[in-house]
């Protein structure tokens, strides 16, 4: 049993996990803080079960990681350049100087979310942001909907509303590794339907338009490894990896796949679908000594995460071919994406 500082939350309350599960067995596990997924345990072929979810051993070994393990992003996912909403002049919470990262020091995945509906396949929570939150403009309520299906996919539905005009852009930083032990996740294989990638400096800020990916190692169009063309080029290299944002194919329609990541013995695929204009591509470059489920430290590597969203800074590029990502008020917010989970 977890002893009285381990049951407790930043707030001095307790945690709150939810557990869902379906009739093939799969269990998915999620914590009020944050409205952080926490596990995804998938029933395999041979009757054994994947953990495919990186993920700390307790609630409170969260609290000392600065990954977002799984956590719900927002107000604005990714980088704002500067901290600064040109648009209006707005200066934000600079918590990567002097850059914005993930919606600030105080962002919504350091924040405790309540529970507004719950069932034994779905789970919904809330947050309310005030006027001025991480210096963002507006009242802003937004939610997030797990919800497992019968066929082992989670589906997430992010809505919000605004009382005044502001950038919104909500994601899950849940990173993937799909293998028995989890080891190097850049063996996995990565196909992603996407034929530009943007380019980003050192700190992460977009640094040329969007390039086409072909005769490039961003050309993951057909299935390969994310070892095959690690660090070949100077755009890799300045952020140690890959950490860049691929405009999808799909356009928005989330009927359609933007990603699929196989494990390395090709028993596990993950099918990524989403609303969302872009995926984010992070191959866990700087995870090296996060607290690890089960014991001990997550290396460098050891996980995949496949942000939807808009892409970085995009409160400050309006001339980019994405839909406007400054929501209004009278206006609702809603992304929704899809991750599906096949044993083979």
């Amino acid at each position: 049993m977890l002893n009285q500082p381990d049951q407790l939350a930043p707030d001095d309350s307790p945690w709150h996990i939810t557990t869902l599960s379906n009739s093939l067995g799969m269990v998915v596990t999620f914590m009020d803080y944050g409205a952080t997924w926490l596990s995804a345990r998938v029933p395999m072929q041979d009757g054994s079960v994947r953990e495919a979810l990186l993920g700390c051993e307790r609630p409170r070994d969260y609290l000392r990681q600065d990954a977002y393990l799984g956590a719900t992003i927002g107000r604005y996912a990714n980088r704002i350049a500067n901290a600064t909403l040109t648009r209006t002049g707005t200066q934000l919470d600079a918590n990567q100087p002097p850059h914005q990262l993930h919606g600030g020091s105080q962002g919504f995945s350091h924040r405790r979310w309540q529970i507004v509906a719950q069932s034994p396949q779905e789970v919904s929570y809330q947050l309310d942001s005030p006027d001025g939150d991480q210096g963002f403009p507006g009242n802003l309520i937004a939610t997030v909907h797990y919800r497992l299906e019968d066929d082992n996919t989670l589906s997430i539905v992010w809505q919000a509303t605004v009382d005044q005009s502001c950038p919104v852009n909500l994601t899950s930083h849940a990173y993937f590794n799909l293998d028995a032990v989890h080891g190097d996740a850049r063996q996995h294989q990565l196909q992603l339907m996407a034929q530009r990638y943007l380019p980003v400096d050192y700190s992460g800020i977009p640094s040329r338009d969007l390039t086409p990916v072909n005769a490039s190692s961003f050309d993951f169009r057909q299935p390969k490894t994310l070892a095959k063309d690690f660090l070949t080029d100077a755009d890799q290299q300045a952020v140690k990896g890959y950490d860049h944002a691929f405009l999808l194919d799909a356009a928005g329609d989330s009927r359609q796949i933007a990603a699929r990541l196989t494990s390395s013995d090709g028993k596990l695929q993950l099918t990524v679908e989403t609303s969302a204009p872009a995926l984010q591509l992070y191959s866990g470059n700087y995870l090296a000594g996060t607290p690890a489920r089960g014991s001990g430290i997550y290396q460098a590597f050891s996980g995949i995460a496949l942000e939807s969203e808009f892409l970085p800074d995009s409160p400050n590029h309006s001339d980019w071919p994405q839909p406007d990502c400054w929501l209004q008020p009278g206006q609702r917010y809603q992304c929704i994406t899809r991750y599906r989970f096949t044993a083979a």
